[in-house]
């Protein structure tokens, strides 16, 4: 009787937990929200951007005047004319020489904010916010705030009110624009403009230190200061401080917002690359072909100068050879 009974609980115990069986369709599902999210992101891409760099080295070997579909092929004769204009190679010495100025003293006045900004206990929300608000104004208005108010020339103006307390005369910061005031006032505004994105990036970076560095250098006697910034923090922000140069030698050759509104006289010095693109392909002449082979000399240029930089600061190494 008992093994009867036995028998008829081992044949009605229930069965163990069932294995759950993978979703069918599972993953096309994520291949298409993979699509539907990147789809409309991918093809603005190609659309906007890579048609029209393609499409912008092509013109470059024809003689487009008042045409974006041309038919007489002229090799690198349109290199040929801007490399002999002195205007565009022009704008490229000078802002060569505005990118060596430029990007180092952008790159220390946002680490230095970022530093102290770090080293704050107290309303550190407010001033990181107050250093970044700049970013969002618009670079035209920020020339023309700094065109028409603070360096407009008149004794009204505030830079001339404050060298005026010196004795000084007025000053045509930028209405007869001559060395060093106009690029006293274009310096300025782009570090008004620039300075608070890259100390965001630098204090992320300060936040990602290990204490543990600073706490084991304290045990090894390094003092508080010049030398844990020289040894731990500034080594440490190597990869950073190589993005943020990066972005700031393109964003140096890409400039013209801020210098085609400062700009009141037709002068053909301190312009920018740019505007004499501007002004070849959409001035009087509207030649496409030139302005599109000076686009592939501006960017041939920004690719060297960026390769450089970054084989000098180590970009792309890894860790284990820093």
């Amino acid at each position: 009787m008992s093994t009867t009974t036995t028998r008829g609980i081992a044949r009605s115990a229930p069965a163990g937990p069932a294995k759950a069986r993978p979703r069918q369709g599972l993953g096309a599902n994520r291949t298409l929200n993979f699509w539907l999210f990147t789809g409309p992101f991918l093809i603005g891409l190609v659309i906007f951007v890579f048609v029209p760099i393609v499409w912008s080295v092509w013109l470059s070997f024809y003689d487009a005047r008042f045409t974006v579909t041309p038919s007489h092929f002229v090799g690198l004769d349109n290199y040929r004319h801007m490399l002999s204009n002195s205007d565009f190679t022009g704008s490229l010495v000078t802002f060569t020489v505005f990118a060596a100025f430029i990007v180092p003293t952008t790159w220390a006045l946002a680490l230095g904010l970022a530093l102290l900004v770090h080293r704050l206990r107290l309303l550190r929300a407010f001033f990181r916010s107050v250093f970044f608000l700049p970013t969002a104004c618009s670079y035209v208005a920020a020339a023309l705030i700094w065109k028409m108010s603070l360096f407009n020339g008149v004794r009204f103006g505030l830079a001339n009110t404050v060298v005026g307390w010196f004795g000084v005369d007025n000053i045509a910061w930028v209405s007869n624009p001559s060395p060093p005031w106009y690029w006293l006032v274009v310096v300025t505004v782009r570090l008004w403009l620039q300075s608070g994105f890259y100390m965001i990036l630098f204090l992320a970076a300060l936040q990602n230190i290990p204490g543990e560095l600073y706490e084991a250098a304290a045990i090894d006697g390094a003092r508080r200061g010049w030398q844990t910034f020289r040894y731990i923090t500034l080594p440490q922000l190597r990869a950073t401080s190589t993005a943020v140069i990066l972005l700031l030698l393109i964003a140096a050759y890409q400039a013209f917002d801020e210098f085609y509104n400062l700009i009141t006289t037709r002068a053909t010095w301190g312009q920018t690359p740019l505007m004499v693109l501007y002004k070849t392909a959409l001035g009087a002449s509207q030649d496409y072909g030139s302005g599109s082979a000076g686009a592939v000399i501006l960017t041939l240029l920004i690719c060297v100068v960026t390769l450089f930089q970054g084989r000098i600061m180590g970009f792309g190494r890894g860790e284990e050879s820093t």
